[in-house]
């Protein structure tokens, strides 16, 4: 991981939120997966994405560098939160790069923020519970704290967490979010002006079935030579599951590099 530019907190909704920016040029901001850090999700993406662009990290509630706070989650407060950094931090526009948990948050900040957002990238992610096969529901109903004990992301959070005692109360709130069935709405979907890019593993637990239908009212599954091409575009990534998709680096970048660079 390289060294940011610039790293601090945001004040936001009566929270600090955590942010590192590096490089420069147009910006892009990412969301961390559920659990994660910057550093856990972004290591080996972040020093060739700030090669060209000003990338900016953010710790979303209760993550990593984020304080806990007994502040209800919700995507409709995590996407506020993600608006009011960049006015904190005087970004008018950003693409935005959304993992998992991050990515339902990207889905909301596009619904709640669309004049905020260039391009929008989703990478395993969907914007409602039954995106995801019954398996992973089904683990999210049965999923308890101690499951995450000696993990790797307990680890990570011990290493930067200003108050390591908040672990239990923050995987309580994430795992009680987790329950919750959510839906952001088909129609709202369907309403994102943005490019969208959706890049999910062939085998990372989302239902392909529903993510066909979510690219469909992004625009996309048409038959492109009787007509346009659409803006939006879906990759899926063979021989990969969850959270083997982001640990293919160059695969992602040049997805990325594609989708985001400046149409001419």
């Amino acid at each position: 991981m390289i060294t940011a530019s610039k790293k601090g907190y945001a004040p936001v909704n009566g929270i600090k939120v955590y942010y590192e920016i590096y490089g420069e040029g147009s910006p892009i901001v990412l969301l961390h997966g559920a659990f994660m850090t910057i550093e856990g999700n972004w290591s080996q993406l972040i020093p060739e994405l700030s090669k060209t662009r000003k990338v900016i990290a953010l710790e979303l509630q209760g993550h990593g560098h984020t304080p806990f706070s007994e502040r209800k989650l919700s995507h409709a407060t995590l996407a506020c939160d993600v608006e009011e950094v960049m006015d904190y931090l005087k970004i008018e526009t950003a693409d935005l790069v959304g993992y998992s948990f991050g990515g339902a948050v990207a889905y909301q900040f596009a619904i709640q923020c669309p004049k905020r957002l260039g391009k929008l990238v989703i990478i395993s992610a969907t914007y409602k519970s039954s995106g995801w096969m019954p398996e992973v529901n089904n683990a999210f109903k049965s999923m308890k704290p101690e499951l995450f004990a000696n993990t790797p992301m307990k680890a990570a959070y011990d290493a930067v967490a200003p108050d390591k005692t908040k672990w239990t109360n923050f995987l309580e709130q994430m795992i009680t979010s987790a329950k919750q069935p959510f839906n952001l709405g088909d129609s709202n979907i369907s309403k994102i002006s943005a490019p969208v890019l959706i890049i999910a593993g062939d085998n990372d637990g989302l239902d392909k079935i529903e993510l066909v239908k979510t690219y469909q009212l992004l625009g996309g599954a048409v038959f492109a030579d009787f007509g346009a091409t659409p803006k939006s575009q879906l990759a899926i990534v063979p021989a990969q599951g969850h959270v083997t998709l982001m640990m293919q680096t160059k695969t992602i970048l040049e997805y990325l590099d594609n989708f985001l660079k400046p149409i001419k």
